[in-house]
Formats: structure tokens, sequence, C-alpha cells
């Protein structure tokens, strides 16, 4: 089990980082909402016998069940229904990771909103060199798309919406079992897209090969192995080294894009990358 544990953090990389490329894959078969309907719900499909084999703990009274669902709308609705979306636009798949990169120091900043630490001068530098970064790699040649402004914007949406359901959570304070929860969640995000699938788009799914290997990596690496490795380690008390593999999420993703949808690595947003990762590290550092 040691030799488990020692590779869990590397597994638990590789299957998050892809699912940026992986999305995009996907794209290129499926709309947005279409291919996050699929992948919910095959989730779901694969959640209900292991939620009736292992007999999970459910949320326990309303509010409960009723934060489990806030927090699966600003996920699975807010978080990856924008980033699909700005995604679709024509932006990068690293380019979005990094973006996404950003959300532990928008948190960070945000917690004395909900009773958090209170950052002083050096907190607020370091998240302005993050934005400043984030800045490098969407100037980047091409790495936005044809349609630049729409696809800022929501992926700023999508940080936002990941943002949100961290500090959501934070302030909530209460912990829910992670199959039981998932399972809520993949429901409540399945429930959303889908009409939203059905009322805006043509519902045509092109199944080639590669929607294939996109859809096992997103309900399988993503949805399942990865969030569960994630949810043992904090567990095991790793939050740490856990906290410091997620810098290595923007290169491992573009490297990952680059390897299979061919996206190009341009030196302004290699810096760019640098560069927001110095500000969340900062950030980070002040907050803990």
């Amino acid at each position: 089990m040691t030799a488990f544990w020692r590779a869990a953090p590397f597994v638990f990389l590789i299957l998050w980082s892809g699912g940026y490329g992986f999305a995009k894959l996907g794209l290129q078969h499926a709309e947005p909402m279409t291919l996050l309907a699929l992948r919910y719900g095959l989730a779901v499909v694969v959640l209900v016998p292991l939620a009736l084999l292992l007999r999970p703990q459910w949320p326990v009274g309303a509010r409960h069940w009723a934060a489990v669902a806030v927090t699966g709308f600003l996920i699975q609705g807010v978080y990856f229904g924008l980033a699909y979306l700005a995604m679709k636009q024509g932006m990068n798949a690293g380019t979005t990771a990094i973006i996404m990169a950003l959300q532990p120091a928008l948190v960070a900043a945000a917690s004395p909103l909900i009773g958090g630490k209170r950052g002083g001068l050096l907190l607020w530098s370091g998240l302005g060199i993050g934005f400043c970064g984030v800045l490098l790699a969407v100037w980047s040649e091409g790495s936005l798309g044809p349609s630049p402004i729409g696809a800022a914007l929501l992926a700023l949406g999508a940080l936002a919406g990941i943002s949100g359901a961290t500090l959501f959570e934070k302030a909530l304070g209460r912990k829910t079992d992670p199959v039981a929860g998932g399972l809520v969640q993949y429901a409540v995000g399945f429930t959303l897209v889908a009409p939203v699938a059905v009322a805006t788009e043509s519902l045509s799914i092109d199944w080639q090969p590669g929607l294939i290997v996109a859809l096992v990596w997103l309900v399988l690496g993503n949805s399942l192995i990865s969030i569960s490795l994630y949810i043992a380690m904090i567990a095991r008390g790793d939050a740490t080294r856990i906290s410091a593999l997620m810098y290595l999420v923007p290169p491992l993703a573009m490297a990952l894009a680059w390897a299979l949808l061919d996206e190009p690595l341009r030196p302004l947003a290699l810096a760019g990358l640098a560069l927001s990762a110095v500000g969340v590290y900062i950030v980070t550092r002040q907050t803990r």
C-alpha cells in the first residue's frame, strides 16, 4: 500500500490535468451542453450501483441537501458549463487551465467575507501578479480563439463559479460523503444542462473513437477516480503535498493539450504561466 500512496498524488495530477485537453477533444464531437449531459448522465449511471453497494451517509436535513445541490449548481453548472463554452469558443485548453489556477488565490483573497484571515499588501500583490500572468497567457497569439472577449468572459465566469463553490463549502463547514455528494451533484448537473442542450443545441453526437476516449477520461478519470483520490489523500493528511502539486496542473495541462490537440506552447503563454504560479504561491503562503 505504501507504493500506492506514493503514486496516488501523481495519478491524481495526471488525471486532473488531462481533463482540460480531453474536454476539448470531446467538444470536437459534441456541443458543450450535450457533452456535459453525457458526462453527468454516465457518472450517475456509474455511481448509483456504487452507492447501493457502499451505502454511504446521505445529507441530513433539508439545509444539507440544499447545500449539496447549490455546490453542484456552482461546480457542475457554472464552472464546467462556462469553461466548456469558453473552449468551444476557441480558447486553448492550456489557457483555460491557467485561468482556473487562480482559484486558490481568489478564494484566499475573498476569505475575509466568510470570516477568514484578512490579507495584507503582500496578499493583494500576489493576486495582482497572478492576474498579470493570466493576461500574458491570454494575450498569447491564438490562445483565446476567434471570439476572444466572449471566451475570456466565459472563462472568468467559470473561475467565479468554482471559487464561489469553494467559499460556500468553507462557510458551510459541513462534510458530505464523496459518493453521496458526487451522485447528488452530478444529478443536479444533468438536470441543469440537459434542458439547455435540448433547447439550444442540435444534440448531434459524432460517435468517433476520440469522443469515447474523452468520455472515459472525463467520467472515470476525472469524475470518479481523481475525486476519490483527492478526498482519500486529504483524509490521510496530505493536504500540503496536494497543494504543492496543484501548481503543476497548468503546465501539465498545457503539455497534454500540446500532445493531444497540437496546441502550440508559445513563449508568452509560458511566461504568463510562470508569473501566475508565482502570484498564487504568494497568496497561498500568506493565508496558511
